[in-house]
């Protein structure tokens, strides 16, 4: 598994200098609109008073803060609005490893590439626990491949890249682990608003001081170029409560603060989204699913169904999941997806495609026709 090359933008680039037509379901880039308030937030910032240009607080700015501690239902002092969800798993990982009672993280295979790059970057060690095949992570496994050098079990649900929602039970179970192995579960629910399963259920139902939740705005409200995310630390009065100090000094040592309008276009919209607009583009993502599994089953390949997220990952007889073998669905059958392998061993022989594109039905054509 190659993690200290970004897979992503090496795909990416190849498809964009291809000499043919190329359907892109490489990046987790959604293709539809943000709200109205949003695109109605960043104008009415743009006539606003020339303090408002300035830096806002380091954490974030406070309103904004507030309204996701009440949505999470935690006090604001426990919230850090971060450059998208990137810095928020950054904070929460550096974290639990600066705590000193381990050096290594715990991860899922396949594994979203960032999370195992991380460790490489940190110099930490990796234990990896597969999934099942719907995608589930067993619990019992976690814990079997815990140990006192665990600083932080590292879990995406919805999920990238094999779209499993995990349930309420086997979340709890997750973090009764870290609690046993006094580490710290780094929750990722990025992909808290695309569960179509109705299963999902935030890590920080579990009340527990060895939870930090991570999320962003950027699939949500489709604005992947905003970079507003925030992660949900552990209360400063718990056993685990200098993980917030500690994340605050580094985001400003690293950062300064983030984007003000960015932030302040995001609170708008989330005071003023109707419901029907999430509801709606999950919705469009069901039907998206549908039309390219049809097409995969026509094709004869083996596939994961999500149950939230939007990647469906596939198998194809004599086809395996290499950089070659998505250089060559690029250059022939005019389709890019991100190769299994960059993912980790268990799925290596699968190919990941992200239904963030209208031409799903089209792009699922293509690869029926060229590996049908």
């Amino acid at each position: 598994m190659d993690y200290e090359t970004p897979q992503f933008f090496r795909v990416m680039q190849y498809a964009a200098g291809a000499d043919r037509d190329v359907v892109d379901m490489v990046s987790g880039n959604p293709d539809w609109e943000p709200p109205e308030a949003l695109r109605e937030g960043l104008v009415d910032y743009a006539d606003g008073d020339v303090s408002e240009f300035q830096y806002p607080p380091s954490v974030g700015l406070a309103e904004l803060r507030t309204e996701i501690a009440e949505r999470r239902g935690v006090d604001r002092s426990r919230v850090i609005v971060t450059n998208g969800a990137g810095e928020a798993n950054h904070l929460a990982t550096t974290g639990a490893l600066e705590r000193g009672e381990g050096s290594e993280l715990l991860m899922t295979d396949p594994v979203y590439p960032y999370y195992a790059g991380r460790a490489n970057l940190l110099d930490a060690g990796s234990t990896f626990v597969p999934v099942d095949e719907t995608g589930q992570l067993d619990p019992a496994e976690v814990r079997a491949a815990a140990s006192d050098e665990t600083a932080a079990i590292v879990v995406n649900s919805p999920n990238n890249p094999t779209g499993a929602v995990y349930p309420p039970e086997a979340i709890e179970a997750l973090v009764a682990v870290a609690e046993e192995r006094d580490a710290v579960l780094v929750a990722d629910e990025v992909y808290d608003h695309y569960d179509f399963t109705g299963a999902f259920e935030s890590a920080l139902s579990a009340d527990s001081d060895h939870v930090v939740a991570t999320n962003s705005f950027s699939k949500t409200l489709a604005i992947t170029g905003l970079r507003v995310g925030y992660a949900v630390f552990p209360p400063e009065d718990g056993p685990l409560g200098d993980l917030v100090e500690r994340a605050r000094t580094r985001h400003m040592i690293q950062n300064v603060t983030g984007s003000r309008p960015a932030q302040a276009a995001v609170l708008r919209a989330l005071r003023e989204t109707p419901p029907e607009y999430y509801e709606r583009n999950r919705a469009r993502l069901r039907e998206r699913v549908d039309r390219f599994t049809e097409a995969l089953d026509a094709a004869g390949a083996e596939y994961t169904t999500p149950g939230g997220s939007f990647y469906v990952m596939a198998r194809f007889d004599g086809f395996p999941g290499t950089m070659d073998n998505v250089e060559r669905l690029i250059d022939e059958a005019g389709v890019a997806g991100m190769p299994g392998e960059a993912f980790g061993e268990s799925r290596a022989d699968w190919l990941r495609f992200a239904l963030v594109t209208p031409r799903v039905e089209e792009a699922a054509e293509r690869l029926a026709n060229y590996l049908g």
